[in-house]
């Protein structure tokens, strides 16, 4: 997803899970201090290597893995 452009993932980083711009910020770790009340101004100022956006886009990444469906290969 081009609006997406602030997700990355690099086994290298994380074991591979979708991070924040290749830091050690896991697209899990926001949406879990959000799903927990926490606002943006909140966890901007618990890390503040964010960016406002990079909270935005770790939610429309979760929503987004959230919706898609994933089927299972079948034996030909």
């Amino acid at each position: 997803m081009k609006q997406l452009n602030r997700i990355t993932a690099d086994p290298a980083v994380m074991g591979g899970k979708p991070c924040v711009r290749g830091q050690r910020v896991t697209v899990g770790m926001l949406t879990g201090l959000v799903a927990s009340g926490k606002s943006t101004p909140q966890i901007l100022a618990l890390y503040p290597y964010l960016e406002a956006e990079d909270i935005t886009q770790a939610l429309r990444y979760a929503a987004w893995r959230a919706e898609e469906i994933e089927l299972p290969i079948t034996a030909a």
